[in-house]
């Protein structure tokens, strides 16, 4: 069974090469023009970073059916490997937006360095299949949350979602969150490392998760067992380009407001747009599960998210929420 899992770790791997994708050592390029006085037929150029995986995948699809090019946006995406990492290229004016969790946000508002949050990206599931789970080898003994107590879990990013959620799943359970040690490991990995002992369980997304799950064991969806239709991705920019160019901001807001709707209307669209901007086979984009697309945030379960990172020491204080989180 091993084997098996790890021959299936392996075809992940090789469809979501581009989960991988970093900008944080990209070289800066200039920076976009901007639109403080655009003609009537005048396209504005935006770069946007984004994390290239299909819960990121609204961008794309907007991108491919003019949405963005009807509010007279062209919109170039730069690869990174969060919401985090991009932070410093929109402070330098690389790029003009980013798609990302709300950890990201969080710290910078605790440190003042001017991000607003304008709309959410994706959410989780509220119940039944999850965009993420954790999962673990058959023969592990692991079954339930509780189990993962004095476990080595793997997450792709420390002091995010992934362990916030599975700590708070684990008490909940009755077992003991501070004796579980995270580690860092990418998605493609997870499954190697289950199978050579180096961990005990992965939170992954799919197609991680029903691969490994099918031969081995899915313990626990962490979102809905903490927070039911968590936010998953958030949509953000600079205080700066607020005040220098609100036009474009409303601009990219609304087109990005419905790209998500269509995204979330158009299921075989949205999955053709997974298979080739991912490359990933068009069979395994069929049975993927897909967040929910949808640009209204949630700010009183944001704010739950906060106080949960500070109970478990994730965030050293809760940020001002109503400060960085503003719906447009």
């Amino acid at each position: 069974m091993k084997k098996r899992i790890a021959f299936l770790g392996a075809l992940a791997a090789a469809t979501l090469a581009l989960v991988g994708c970093s900008d944080s050592g990209a070289p800066s390029a200039e920076k976009a023009p901007s639109a403080e006085t655009p003609g009537a037929s005048e396209m504005r150029d935006v770069r946007v970073a984004a994390l290239p995986i299909s819960d990121s995948i609204a961008v794309w699809v907007g991108i491919d059916e003019g949405i963005f090019e009807k509010h007279g946006l062209n919109v170039e995406i730069q690869p990174a490997q969060g919401g985090a990492q991009a932070i410093p290229a929109l402070l330098s004016g690389d790029i003009q937006f980013a798609i990302g969790q709300p950890f990201g946000p969080f710290r910078a508002g605790l440190q003042d360095l001017g991000i607003t949050v304008f709309s959410n990206f994706s959410s989780s599931q509220p119940s039944g299949d999850d965009v993420n789970g954790v999962v673990a080898l058959g023969d592990s003994g692991i079954t339930r949350p509780a189990d993962l107590a004095g476990k080595k879990v793997a997450v792709n990013s420390l002091g995010a979602a992934g362990d916030l959620t599975i700590m708070a799943a684990v008490d909940a359970d009755g077992g003991d969150a501070k004796s579980i040690e995270f580690v860092e490991v990418a998605f493609p990995d997870a499954a190697a490392q289950l199978e050579a002992g180096n961990i005990d369980a992965a939170w992954v997304p799919d197609p991680f998760q029903k691969q490994i799950a099918a031969e081995g064991t899915l313990v626990m969806h962490p979102y809905q067992q903490v927070l039911p239709g968590l936010t998953v991705l958030t949509n953000f920019t600079t205080n700066e380009l607020i005040e220098k160019d609100p036009q474009l901001v409303k601009d990219y807001a609304a087109a990005m407001a419905e790209a998500l709707e269509f995204t979330n209307e158009h299921d075989d669209v949205t999955r053709a747009a997974i298979s080739e901007h991912l490359k990933i086979p068009a069979e395994v984009a069929v049975g993927l599960t897909l967040p929910n697309y949808d640009a209204k945030l949630d700010i009183d379960q944001i704010g739950e998210l906060a106080d949960l990172a500070v109970k478990y020491g994730v965030l050293d204080k809760r940020p001002d929420i109503d400060a960085i989180f503003t719906q447009y």
